[in-house]
């Protein structure tokens, strides 16, 4: 079986780049306005308040929300940036070089891991579902899945022949891996916070 080349222009991953981008970056800049309008309204809830469970307010308000000394959403302003330049580059016909395409997988491998400290956070020490927060995990995890895939099969990342394979017929799976990865999130908030519970 023959293996997609490195230099074959990988359009459907550049659309969703863009697309995850655009939605990873709105609510960055969604959850940043909230930050600011507390800071000018000091006590104030945030519009993205639905109740004690499903809230922004607490995770903005605490230091897991400004793990670098800053609020976690001005990372995610500059950084969501990122995959849309790229999936534009490439729409435009640009092809990288091995070498960016690994820092492109270190950044997105580090944003998983980041998502994962997050989610963990929320769940088990905060109690809370931060809306804005669950945009980013949301488009986070596939966008992590779409490129590691895609370097394994591409050969970016040396990988052995069955590995690459194997990577090639997951990337049709995405959608399902991303879907069985939000249900284990789900299944976790539901045993620890009894979602359900709250919202209904």
């Amino acid at each position: 079986m023959s293996q997609p080349s490195p230099r074959t222009r990988p359009t459907a991953i550049a659309v969703w780049l863009v697309i995850a981008g655009a939605i990873g970056w709105w609510a960055a800049f969604s959850l940043t306005m909230e930050r600011f309008h507390q800071l000018a309204n000091p006590g104030s809830a945030a519009s993205c308040d639905f109740n004690p469970l499903v809230q922004c307010t607490a995770n903005l308000a605490s230091w897991q929300g400004s793990v670098f000394g800053f609020p976690n959403p001005v990372l995610g302003l500059g950084a969501w940036v990122a995959p849309i330049v790229v999936g534009m580059a490439i729409l435009a016909g640009a092809r990288f070089q091995r070498w960016f395409w690994l820092l492109f997988e270190l950044g997105l491998t580090l944003a998983l891991v980041f998502v994962i400290w997050l989610i963990g956070q929320s769940i088990f020490v905060l109690g809370t579902l931060c809306p804005w927060c669950m945009v980013t995990w949301i488009v986070t995890i596939p966008t992590f899945y779409v490129v590691t895939l895609h370097v394994l099969r591409t050969g970016i990342l040396p990988a052995p022949a069955s590995i690459r394979r194997g990577a090639d017929r997951l990337m049709g799976w995405v959608p399902v891996l991303a879907v069985v990865s939000y249900a284990i999130v789900a299944v976790i908030a539901q045993l620890r916070l009894d979602v359900l519970g709250a919202l209904f």
